[in-house]
């Protein structure tokens, strides 16, 4: 029998981390004669919700007592944790909730407002419509709990039990599109110091092991796979490839750390995403929407650059925000007239796209007027009459219309195709074009 154990919602703004939860605890059950069987996960929920902690990350994983060949998918002070493909004998759930929760109870930053935590072990995997859901719009507890009490699941919340939401999410993730990430933790006396990353060796690791992505930002010249909190993540690589991960954390110099945790994601498959009509959008979904660029790009303070689309339902404005840095330079290029296929969240207030990556569809024939037509009999240029109304000789008073203007199309400076977001300004669960198999 193989049980599914899911976590959500332990960390807050200040320190702590979902995945150290789920790494402690896989230790401990390890330590106990069970088994971890397949990968752990690392599952990201909409990035839109307000009330969320920081990566909206869940994680889940699967426990009994394996049988068969093993992969080593961790290690803690140089023991390894081993995975199996499948396994067999009972799991006593009393037990494995006691361990759970004692380790939760020690990790999780229960006296941040923010964070309310909840696990689930259940036999009966949710289906994955609930992760669907879970992942492109608003759940409800409720909703949830009625799926959990249908299945016979154990489960607790606490505080306000939001975590109970996520956790059971991630156990109803069922993968079209994955990735791996693999996340180191750093010595415990090392919490809350300056992380000791060698810029370099990252460097060489992402030109050298290509199926990795977002390490390094070589706009701005800055580290990616380390995280800005205080919480005992040293370092996590994202790629497609699980045993090349391997590889690419010793490729990485640093100091030295107590141990790493190899997870199955949902991280950069646009598993967010929903093709939606414009008068369907509502507020905290990550929409691809099609439109025809009604407004010229404008900038606001602090550097935004915003652009309306239109389709033939109604209009929404689309933003490029200021950590969007260089991308905000093709969102300026764009002109009424163009045709677009934005991808990005939904914010409430203002109500507008925040733009994750744009594809350009077609693009408008844009013409200047460069000089007025000459007067035959004048041998001059003619006057304009008005604007439409076409131009006359300034002495003889002969006519002539708009067309008789020479014209210039203008250089456009950009070109049909994809264009995203830097690294630094990424989403866990956009899609770079990496992945997507067209060109930057």
């Amino acid at each position: 029998m193989v049980v599914w154990i899911g976590i959500d919602d332990t960390d807050s703004k200040k320190g702590g981390c979902t995945t150290y939860v789920a790494y402690r605890l896989i230790d401990r059950l390890l330590d106990e004669g069970y088994s971890l069987i397949g990968f752990p996960r690392l599952v990201r929920l909409n990035p839109n919700i307000p009330w969320k902690t920081r990566g909206n990350g869940a994680v889940s994983f699967r426990i009994g007592r394996g049988k068969g060949k093993s992969i080593t998918v961790g290690e803690r002070d140089g023991r390894e944790f081993p995975s199996f493909g499948y396994a067999d004998n009972d799991v006593d759930l009393e037990h494995v909730k006691e361990i759970i929760e004692e380790i939760l109870e020690e990790e999780a930053h229960l006296s941040d407002e923010a964070t309310n935590p909840g696990y689930v072990i259940t036999k009966e995997k949710p289906e994955r419509e609930l992760y669907e859901r879970c992942v492109k719009s608003v759940v409800s507890l409720e909703d949830v709990l009625r799926v959990l009490r249908r299945i016979g699941a154990v489960y607790r919340g606490y505080k306000n039990g939001r975590g109970i939401i996520g956790a059971t999410s991630a156990i109803s993730w069922e993968p079209l599109d994955r990735t791996f990430e693999v996340i180191t933790y750093r010595r415990k006396e090392m919490w809350g110091r300056k992380r000791e990353v060698d810029e370099r060796s990252v460097i060489e690791m992402d030109r050298s092991i290509r199926s990795t992505f977002d390490n390094y930002d070589y706009e701005t010249k800055r580290i990616l796979i380390t995280p800005n909190s205080p919480c005992p993540v040293l370092f996590g690589i994202r790629g497609d490839d699980p045993f090349d991960l391997l590889r690419a954390k010793d490729m990485i110099s640093s100091e030295d750390y107590a141990g790493w945790l190899l997870f199955e994601t949902n991280q950069a498959t646009d598993d967010h995403l929903e093709r939606k009509k414009i008068s369907d959008i509502k507020p905290y979904e990550s929409v691809i929407v099609k439109g025809l660029v009604d407004r010229d790009p404008f900038v606001i303070e602090g550097g935004h650059v915003i652009f309306r689309i239109r389709d033939d339902t109604s209009s929404i404005d689309c933003t490029a925000y200021e950590p969007t840095k260089s991308f905000r330079n093709i969102v300026r290029k764009l002109r009424r007239g163009d045709v677009v296929e934005v991808y990005g969240g939904v914010r409430s207030e203002p109500f507008t796209i925040n733009i994750e990556k744009i594809r350009i569809e077609r693009l408008a024939r844009l013409v200047v007027k460069v000089e007025n037509p000459v007067c035959e009999r004048c041998k001059i240029h003619m006057k304009s009459i008005g604007k439409g109304k076409g131009y006359r000789g300034r002495r003889c008073g002969a006519v002539k219309g708009e067309e008789d203007a020479r014209y210039e199309e203008l250089e456009r400076g950009i070109r049909i195709g994809f264009y995203e977001v830097p690294p630094s300004a990424r989403r866990h669960l956009s899609k770079p074009l990496k992945r997507l198999n067209v060109p930057p």
